[in-house]
């Protein structure tokens, strides 16, 4: 696609090449479920996935699904809206600076009642979004320049805020880090609804993580810090590199989920000189929000392959990727393998001893230069998948993979 910036043609060449090398053997398969499509564009019942202008490629298309409804937030097109599971459009927000009045929503009056509208909002660049159980939004975007600030403690610029709308699409109020009307967030790597309605905001900084924690009427309740320099490692493992790979939050509980990958130093046995590194392990590390402690970890296998390349056949390690946690505390974890990704799902309960299952879903080659993915606190894995044309809404149900017996 000639609209993509290098780094969008580097992530889907590096996809194509795990894609090519793993195979998922005897891995069963989840049914997936096309819903809708919808085409890539600037038009009110598109997503402008990718800048036609060419000048800035791919911006951030985020979405959430919960209770069958889709909540997409269109970064290029500066947007939010909102899809039945059938791709009925049922309402919009929208910067009505850069985007035309919807020909097919009405703007929704006080009192009216419509099964279909609009609102406008001076939205900037939506990013991460969340859904809570009522229906709530609350929604990333990039703050003007004039409005953004650096923390010098912590080298990190403070340039986004989270935009709180409620059922309706209405704007209720803006979150910062203190809460209603606070400062500016970092950069934000996740946003999840938890634990009657509470909201975490996952953030990056130069020197770890910030996790805010606020109520459902945007007090703040934690802030936990997570310093790169201080991420757990097992006590038998001391001579190791650690790499965090995400961290999830769960829906149901005040608990963090930390994947942590280490690696060790290889060696040149005839010269006894260091090589480079190759994986060691990959752990779960639950963390209780209220004091910051750790109460259990969680061992995660590797994903083993065969891998041919030039002619040669080795066996290969590779990490799981962290997908995110949902009710009663079970671990979703993916890797790309050929046509689409090997999942797995981890029982992450004291009681449940890391019981595992195994499953794949199905992505297509040419579905590969966009992926988003969402995973429903119920357990459903719902997916944005784009072509050069067209993005198609998907889910899978993992119930079939979960059973009848908890995990």
């Amino acid at each position: 696609m000639r609209y993509m910036v290098n780094q969008w043609v580097i992530l889907s060449s590096v996809l194509s090449f795990l894609a090519g090398a793993c195979t998922r053997e005897s891995i069963p398969a989840i049914t997936r479920e096309n819903l809708f499509t919808l085409e890539i564009g600037r038009l009110e019942d598109q997503i402008a996935l990718y800048n036609m202008e060419g000048d800035q490629g791919i911006r951030r298309t985020e979405f959430a699904m919960r209770e069958g409804l889709f909540y997409i937030a269109d970064g290029t097109g500066e947007k939010i809206l909102r899809y039945n599971s059938y791709g009925d459009l049922l309402f919009m927000i929208y910067n009505d600076q850069t985007n035309p009045a919807p020909l097919t929503l009405r703007y929704l009056q006080e009192g009216e009642v419509l099964t279909r509208w609009s609102f406008t909002y001076p939205l900037q660049k939506p990013g991460k979004i969340a859904v809570d159980s009522r229906k709530h939004l609350y929604v990333e975007d990039l703050l003007p320049d004039e409005q953004r600030r650096f923390d010098p403690d912590h080298k990190a610029l403070l340039n986004k805020v989270i935009l709180h709308f409620d059922e309706y699409g209405r704007f209720v109020q803006y979150l910062g880090q203190e809460g209603i009307g606070g400062s500016p967030f970092p950069k934000i790597e996740g946003l999840y609804t938890s634990l009657h309605d509470e909201l975490a905001v996952v953030c990056r900084i130069p020197t770890g993580w910030n996790i805010y924690w606020f109520d459902a009427e945007g007090r703040s309740r934690y802030v936990v810090k997570i310093a790169q320099a201080s991420l757990p490692i097992p006590p038998e493992r001391d001579i190791v590199f650690v790499s965090l790979d995400g961290i999830a939050v769960a829906p149901d509980e005040r608990k963090l989920y930390l994947k942590v990958d280490y690696y060790r130093d290889t060696y040149d046995a005839s010269t006894n000189t260091r090589s480079g590194s190759e994986p060691d392990s990959s752990v779960i590390w639950v963390m209780r929000v209220e004091d910051g402690s750790y109460e259990r970890t969680i061992e995660v296998p590797f994903f083993e392959s065969t891998v041919t390349e030039s002619g040669r056949t080795t066996q290969v390690k590779l990490f799981y990727s962290l997908l995110g946690v949902i009710r009663k505390e079970r671990v979703f974890l993916s890797v790309p393998v050929e046509r689409g990704y090997a999942i797995l799902i981890v029982a992450a309960g004291a009681a449940a001893n890391g019981e595992q299952r195994r499953g794949f879903i199905q992505v297509d080659p040419d579905e590969l230069q966009f992926n988003a993915f969402d995973l429903a606190e119920d357990g459903i894995l719902s997916g944005l998948l784009a072509d050069n044309w067209n993005i198609k809404l998907v889910w899978w149900r993992t119930d079939t993979l979960i059973g009848d017996t908890p995990l």
